[in-house]
């Protein structure tokens, strides 16, 4: 199962940000990621949730490489079951399989982070119709499932930190895309919740 979830993670960061950033960097020549290095809100917040994908990396590396170091995460023993676990590996897989279908859907206007240079297309369509951030909203299921299938302290931390650093970055974009599309924005607010 460990090193499944290597492959996983691998695959889940393959395809939700590195694929998209260079369909989209080829298509239009437009370099994704806007995530600067400055001391705003949205860089330092870019700059915090690369360390929680980093240590999710880094935390399913030791379990399945370096299992001996494994007690330095802090196992949550009575969170450990087959049926949680098993929870976990369904939200894993559909996280997966619904920000594939997101990236689909956002096509040129996919960004990592705020683009203020070049105004993107307002996605309604596709899971745009059900959330409003269906990618984060897959990234923080993601988070979960891992936590749910090894549960430690460490996971816990990861998925505690991240879910709270893409609820900040969820009101960033829409602050902006409220600036950048007005009343469309202000009535796709309306028509459709922020999460599903």
């Amino acid at each position: 199962m460990q090193i499944i979830l290597v492959a996983y993670l691998f695959l889940f960061f393959g395809l939700a940000l590195i694929l998209p950033s260079y369909r989209v960097w080829k298509t239009t020549g437009v370099k994704p990621y806007k995530f600067g290095r400055s001391e705003s809100t949205h860089d330092y917040v870019g700059r915090l949730f690369r360390l929680i994908l980093f240590a999710v990396l880094l935390i399913v590396v030791v379990v399945a490489f370096l299992p001996q170091l494994s007690v330095y995460l802090v196992p949550i023993d009575y969170l450990s079951n087959a049926t949680l676990s098993l929870i976990g590996q369904i939200l894993l897989i559909i996280a997966v399989f619904w920000v594939l279908v997101a990236q689909v859907h956002m096509q040129k206007s996919w960004r990592i982070g705020i683009d203020e240079d070049i105004k993107t297309e307002l996605i309604q369509t596709g899971l745009f119709k059900l959330s409003r951030n269906p990618i984060f909203l897959g990234m923080r299921t993601m988070l979960l499932g891992l936590f749910l299938v090894l549960p430690t302290a460490a996971t816990l931390a990861t998925f505690l930190c991240g879910d709270l650093l893409v609820q900040i970055q969820v009101r960033l974009e829409e602050e902006f895309l409220t600036r950048t599309h007005g009343e469309t924005y202000r009535a796709y607010q309306k028509q459709v919740r922020r999460w599903i």
